[in-house]
């Protein structure tokens, strides 16, 4: 009983400081049940804090430390403001102190954006918001292009609709990283209270559309090659979030014809009402896509996640009962790499450790490009010396790291469509380049086992029985190296996953596989990252290599999941 009354303390002590009406109300009705004794809900909303790291904030909306609300996002902005100026600013430097804050069309989004730029310029910072929800890519340009010192995108990016997230960028333009998640954090851990957080009602700018987006697609003239092949036809979609209206603009500056967009998703809509995950690899997420395209016919599909980062693209596919096949993100990672390979583009290609390694391969086989692997994400991708072009399995790509240092989903659609049209002009497809890859450097074959949990302990109870009983053999190929991540590399810094490298079998026909397993960085999920190698004589010997690589990696799975007890 003594609980019960700390826990509903505790609550009304929240209640009071909740500066929105909405969570105030559903925080009160929590409050009166637990005191008929119903506390289930209102313990779990209090039974800590939302935990601020490298990938900022991200959970569900509702009221309480342990979602995403208002409160919460007001503490992260402070904490975010104090750490900004114990960095200091350069003397003289007169925008020195400029924080851009950017958001997507989510429920809540707009808010938590006014929010942050009246405690920015609470805290003496200059606060710069973009003028209506826009894609993450235009906030990650606008920083570097107004020489800010830091930025936030409200997002949850392809997050279910109930959720919503804070993501930070430092000065370069690039994701936090340690140890600046962990400052952070701590700054945010010392605000008691939220009558200590000056909130202005005015004093922040709001840029004009015009400029900020105006200035990005001028900047997409960089992405292109200038050549002539603009004769591609593609269905297009946003997903329900903000990426039509810059992506369409793009397309048109760059002399493409006009995308065709599925208009059940064309605008942007918070309840995602068409789809379960507003995410182009989940099953189910393309459906509409698919069928404008039957209606349409045109040379590919290109979607969006709603927050236009990420880039997904689908093929025709005779084959498929659909007609079409969703290209999986490493062959969009390699087929933009031989574009820019062509293209003459200098300057390292990079991707992480759970990607294929066919880009290498690429790498490798081109004259002075130098190639190199991080840990997972764009917070690790873009900081890489020399930067020219990175990409994650995860639909990510960096196409023009000096305009965004970023996975952007509207430049990376650009320069598939202009491969696409290159390609066309000669009567050959994305399809068949990737035959063309497959004979060259191998069958890189890759597929993903992920699990979803509701118990997050599940998940560590399946990393230590890898770590205890760690496999010899899975699908009969011997594993030749086991690494444990939390330890860290000669090139990596500590992360929780464990990678082991697999020998070929002994006739040949498999060269090698790899398997890497982590904890999600942004969901409730183990992920499991396969990959197997088979040598390809020639384009006759595609089918059977295929054959054999979905037969080798459905057996990895199958004997990993019983080794990891998921």
């Amino acid at each position: 009983m003594e609980r019960d009354d700390a826990l509903i303390a505790q609550a009304r002590t929240w209640l009071a400081e909740d500066p929105d009406p909405d969570t105030r109300e559903e925080l009160a009705r929590l409050i009166d049940g637990a005191a008929t004794g119903d506390t289930a809900d209102l313990a779990a909303r209090f039974a800590g804090t939302l935990q601020f790291g490298t990938a900022g904030l991200r959970g569900e909306l509702g009221a309480g430390p342990m979602r995403m609300n208002r409160s919460v996002v007001i503490r992260a902005a402070a904490g975010l403001a104090a750490y900004l100026k114990k960095q200091g600013t350069p003397a003289g430097d007169d925008t020195a102190g400029t924080v851009v804050i950017g958001y997507d069309a989510r429920y809540k989004s707009a808010d938590f954006a006014l929010d942050t730029a009246a405690v920015m310029v609470g805290a003496g910072l200059k606060a710069v918001l973009l003028p209506k929800p826009l894609p993450t890519p235009v906030l990650a340009f606008a920083i570097r292009h107004l020489g800010a010192v830091a930025g936030i995108e409200v997002t949850a990016s392809h997050n279910p609709p109930r959720d919503n997230g804070y993501k930070v960028y430092l000065g370069d333009g690039s994701q936090i990283v340690p140890p600046a998640d962990a400052e952070i954090a701590a700054e945010i851990a010392a605000i008691k209270s939220l009558d200590d957080v000056p909130r202005p009602s005015a004093g922040w700018e709001t840029l004009r559309y015009e400029d900020v987006v105006g200035a990005y697609l001028e900047r997409t003239d960089a992405v292109l090659t200038g050549g002539s092949a603009r004769d591609v036809r593609v269905v297009y979609t946003p997903m329900h979030g903000v990426g039509r209206d810059v992506l369409t603009a793009a397309f048109e500056r760059a002399g493409f014809p006009a995308p065709t967009v599925v208009a059940a998703q064309a605008e942007p809509d918070p309840d995602f009402p068409t789809v379960v995950f507003p995410n182009p690899e989940e099953p189910g997420a393309m459906d509409l896509a698919f069928a404008t395209a039957r209606e349409a016919r045109p040379d590919i599909i290109i979607a969006n996640d709603p927050d236009a980062d990420r880039c997904a693209v689908a093929v025709p596919d005779p084959d498929s009962t659909e007609g079409w096949r969703m290209l999986r993100g490493d062959e969009v990672g390699a087929l933009l790499a031989t574009h820019l390979v062509h293209k003459n583009a200098r300057g390292t290609f990079t991707t992480t450790i759970v990607s294929s390694s066919l880009l290498s391969r690429i790498a490798a086989a081109s004259t002075g490009t130098p190639y190199t692997e991080t840990l997972t994400g764009f917070k690790w991708l873009a900081r890489v010396d020399g930067l020219r072009y990175a990409y994650e399995e995860a639909l990510g790509y960096c196409v023009d790291p000096e305009g965004v240092r970023d996975k952007d989903g509207i430049t990376a659609a650009l320069l598939i469509a202009e491969l696409a049209a290159e390609l066309k002009e000669s009567g050959r497809t994305l399809s068949d380049l990737l035959d063309d890859l497959a004979v060259e450097h191998g069958l890189h074959a890759t597929d993903q086992l992920s699990v979803r949990v509701q118990d997050l302990s599940l998940i560590a109870d399946a990393m230590r029985r890898l770590r205890e009983q760690p496999p010899t053999v899975l699908a009969g190929l011997h594993i030749t190296s086991a690494e444990d991540l939390s330890k860290g590399t000669e090139s990596l810094p500590p992360t929780d996953g464990l990678r082991y490298h697999l020998a070929g079998d002994e006739s040949g026909t498999v060269s090698a596989a790899r398997v890497i397993v982590r904890p999600s960085g942004t969901e409730p999920k183990i992920k499991c990252y396969l990959e197997v190698v088979i040598p390809v004589a020639d384009a006759a010997a595609l089918a059977g290599a295929r054959s054999k690589a979905a037969e080798v990696l459905a057996a990895i799975k199958t004997d990993l999941s019983q080794a990891a007890g998921i």
